[in-house]
């Protein structure tokens, strides 16, 4: 029988339908002011592959918006009945502050679809807590604004996430990427990126199906609410937690900490499920080589089932689930149904 969730579920938000307008703001960092070229990418994506109309608003392109005038942005997105859905350009790394100065009414009477991750997660949990499911990706710079094309992978998940509600099987990518180019250089948009061999996911623990609502995000972001006791679910008692580490490339003794944390503060217990997103590995201030990579990714690994052996010993866990900072990337609905099949060796999501 499947474990499932003891806690009432979020509501799916209304979909947009092609021809509707959608929000692209920057709830975190104001990047598309700094580097246009993949932000105008995604834009034109936008428009000529899915067929919405994407809306500025002031603090987009703005370096160094503040936390108030990043949360009118967001007041004003989803109060406009002209507005279908709500993109993120970007993550960053303070949009914690953000979040006292958004009022909840506006978002519950008001709900839309909102895409993104990375810090993205604290705006995430805080719908999650107000009773709204978001989405866990497509940002308009990274994703949409993929050097070449956007992978058809992810593009086959945002349209589904977008148009089709209902249940979406995941699949591991054959090829993926976590080495990125120069977002300033043109050249850089003239072409396919390298991939490498995705390897498929790896699985650990009891097989058996987990099915509930998703909860978790970007592991650096969570830490950071965790420490601020910001919209941290009270009992999420049989859900799937899923997490993924960022371009900062965390060390797994980092890793281990943050886990350790939610260990200790009851979380992971009440998750029979975990998706661990693929780790990036490389950065431009740490390029690592191919071995490093591989031994890196190696220690992640290790650091959560320590954590996990240690609190949460019965967990099924799913490794290099394509839902984060690498490329391609699967969309996930936060606080949506997940449901984990570790007979079959499925993930399937319900938009």
């Amino acid at each position: 029988m499947p474990i499932s969730a003891t806690t009432a579920a979020p509501a799916y938000p209304p979909k947009p339908r092609p021809g509707d307008r959608v929000a692209v703001l920057s709830p975190s960092s104001g990047l598309p002011g700094l580097l246009p070229l993949p932000y105008e990418l995604g834009l034109t994506r936008l428009t000529e592959e899915f067929g919405l109309l994407p809306v500025e608003y002031p603090a987009t392109r703005k370096t160094g918006a503040t936390a108030q005038e990043r949360a009118a942005d967001l007041h004003a997105a989803f109060a406009d009945p002209d507005i279908a859905a709500v993109f993120a350009s970007i993550g960053g790394n303070d949009q914690l502050t953000v979040l006292p100065h958004l009022d909840r009414e506006v978002f519950r009477a008001h709900p839309k679809p909102f895409f993104g991750y990375s810090d993205n997660t604290n705006l995430l949990a805080y719908l999650h807590s107000t009773g709204i499911v978001g989405f866990h990706g497509a940002t308009v710079m990274c994703e949409l604004g993929r050097p070449g094309a956007m992978h058809p992978l992810t593009t086959e998940s945002l349209r589904a996430a977008l148009f089709t509600p209902g249940p979406y099987e995941l699949r591991p990518a054959a090829h993926y990427r976590d080495e990125d180019r120069d977002w300033a250089d043109p050249d850089t948009f003239t072409a396919e990126p390298p991939v490498r061999p995705g390897g498929g996911w790896h699985w650990h623990g009891p097989e058996r199906v987990v099915e509930g609502i998703s909860w978790g995000g970007s592991l650096g972001p969570l830490s950071w609410m965790l420490m601020a006791d910001r919209e941290i679910p009270a009992a999420p008692d049989g859900g799937v937690l899923f997490l993924e580490t960022s371009e900062t490339l965390p060390s797994a003794d980092e890793v281990y900490f943050v886990l350790r944390s939610m260990g200790e503060r009851g979380l992971l217990r009440r998750f029979p499920a975990l998706l661990m997103g693929r780790p990036k590995a490389w950065s431009r201030v740490r390029p690592h080589s191919r071995e490093a990579k591989a031994a890196y990714r190696r220690e992640q690994r290790a650091a959560v089932l320590r954590a996990l052996a240690a609190y949460a010993p019965d967990t099924l866990v799913v490794f290099d689930v394509d839902l984060g900072h690498t490329d391609p990337q699967l969309v996930i609905p936060y606080g949506g149904t997940v449901r984990v099949d570790g007979a079959a060796r499925r993930i399937t999501v319900t938009y």
